[in-house]
């Protein structure tokens, strides 16, 4: 009688190899603590790991508001990468979108208070899928890579946007954009009063929204599997008749819409986060780089990474209690994603040690 074998699904394995890198930046940020002042290290660490948790609902509040952007970005990096692209011009996408809210926002004043949000939400979403068409575009017709290619773009958005904010949305008193009209912002839907905090709003639930949405295309269509099929091999999926250049154009334009939404769904916040002109491109979109690696691109995957990502920020923001620098925790996500990055080598490793019995028990049989 054959004895059965425990395998891993590859869900399973993408899992097991997130909680490794999770698990070596959570280590790497404590020898840091301990190098630091050894002291306070063990206090320290146990805030990081409480995170949002240790100011009640408004500690999960922040979580949500910190959250929001970042599995907007994730999901956008994550979704062309499961169609073989790598889409590192986030950061842009997710800024031109947060300029199209925000011009919305503040001079389509003319719209009734129940729609206008809505209106700015899609205007940011279309800036941002047509900041993510232009590589995808250049990648199907020129075959031009669509690093380089979005990475210019990051840049071209930023300056671009910096000029737009000045002509447009400039308020010269405070060196940033004016506030948007009450009609823009996010309804909370009492959210605030629940979790005693003005961060949160039903920003949340549109970013899981997505989330289902995502997951339902990428994994329920036929659409989602022509993509996906392009993604793991281009020749085989031309040859078979799907159009290839087509879904690479789509491909990035959904991702670039992905990130645009997020931009507007920060700034649409009314939590006192405004435009500034900066010679700075958008965290949040290299943020987004962090998730999509942490979450294997995985819709679900990318959702609880960035919900980690936000739980661990707002940790790290009260070691400061402890004479520590937050930065550590930046230390710590960078560490994580460096292992997260190596996630395809442990998963392969676990494949050779898995295929090393069943090698060994065949050779036997052939003798």
């Amino acid at each position: 009688m054959k004895k059965q074998k425990f395998e891993l699904s590859k869900g399973g394995k993408d899992f097991l190899a997130s909680i490794v890198a999770i698990a070596a930046g959570l280590l790497f940020g404590l020898i840091i603590l301990l190098f630091s002042n050894a002291r306070q290290a063990f206090p320290a660490f146990g805030m990081i790991l409480k995170g949002g948790f240790t100011d009640g609902l408004s500690g999960l509040a922040q979580v949500f508001y910190l959250s929001t952007p970042i599995i907007l970005t994730g999901l956008s990096v994550g979704f062309a990468f499961k169609t073989g692209l790598f889409n590192i011009g986030s950061s842009g996408q997710f800024t031109c979108g947060a300029f199209a809210a925000v011009y919305i926002g503040v001079k389509w004043t003319f719209l009734p208070g129940g729609v206008h949000w809505i209106v700015a939400l899609i205007g940011a979403l279309i800036a941002g899928a047509i900041w993510g068409m232009v590589p995808g575009i250049l990648k199907a017709v020129a075959n031009v890579n669509e690093v380089i290619t979005s990475i210019m773009m990051n840049y071209i958005g930023m300056y671009l946007v910096n000029i737009l904010i000045v002509k447009y949305v400039y308020d010269p008193i405070k060196s940033q954009s004016v506030p948007v009209a009450k009609s823009a912002i996010i309804p909370k839907l009492g959210l605030d009063k629940i979790f005693h905090s003005n961060n949160i709003n039903i920003s949340i639930f549109i970013a899981i929204l997505a989330v289902i949405i995502i997951y339902i295309v990428l994994n329920k269509t036929t659409f989602g599997y022509e993509l996906k099929a392009c993604g793991l091999s281009p020749e085989a999926s031309r040859y078979a008749g799907i159009n290839a250049k087509r879904n690479i154009i789509l491909s990035m334009t959904i991702a670039g819409a992905l990130s645009g939404l997020g931009g507007g769904l920060l700034y649409l916040a009314g939590s006192g986060k405004y435009l500034q002109v900066l010679d700075v491109l958008a965290p949040q979109g290299f943020n987004g780089i962090s998730v999509a690696l942490l979450g294997m691109s995985n819709p679900i995957g990318i959702l609880f990474a960035g919900l980690f990502i936000g739980h661990i920020t707002v940790g790290g923001n009260n070691i400061q209690l402890y004479n520590f620098v937050p930065e550590i925790v930046d230390i710590i996500i960078s560490t994580i994603i460096y292992f997260g990055a190596f996630a395809l080598l442990i998963k392969s490793l676990f494949d050779r040690f898995r295929r090393r019995p069943s090698e060994a028990a065949a050779v036997k049989e052939e003798k």
